[in-house]
This record gives structure tokens, sequence and C-alpha cells, in this order.
């Protein structure tokens, strides 16, 4: 028996994502070389993942990501 090794899927840029290797959840910004770029909700310093390590984010991670960008969005000065 013989095992393929699938290429590791990237989520979408503008997608939520999971890096794998702690469990943070950032919003997928693009690749930089072979890295995945990942931001927390709500801004912050990018951070570089492995492809093989990033997960797509499930709905309940999504939902609180999204509620902590726009919590943030509403408190900045305008």
């Amino acid at each position: 028996m013989t095992v393929e090794r699938l290429e590791p899927c990237t989520p979408e840029p503008g997608t939520f994502a999971v890096d794998g290797r702690d469990g943070r959840v950032g919003r997928v910004m693009g690749r930089v070389g072979p890295y995945v770029q990942l931001r927390p909700p709500g801004g912050g310093a990018e951070w570089d993942c492995p492809p093989d390590a990033v997960h797509p984010a499930s709905p309940g991670l999504v939902l609180r990501a999204r509620v902590t960008e726009i919590n943030r969005e509403g408190q900045l000065p305008r």
C-alpha cells in the first residue's frame, strides 16, 4: 500500500485560519515565500506559518474572530 502526500491546502486571503502549531486564529493575509501570513483578529503584527500547519477555522472560531474585529473597530477614534 502506498500513501500519497497531498499538497497542503492554503485558505484564501481574507478568510480565517488556525495555526496548528499553537492554536492561534488569524486572518490569512497572503503568502510570503513558503509561508502563509496570518494576522490576529482586530489587528496586530502578522506572523508566518508553514502551509502544512495552517487549517481552516471552524465556524465558531470565525464568529469569535469577527466579533473581536467589530469590537475593535468600534473603539477606534474617528
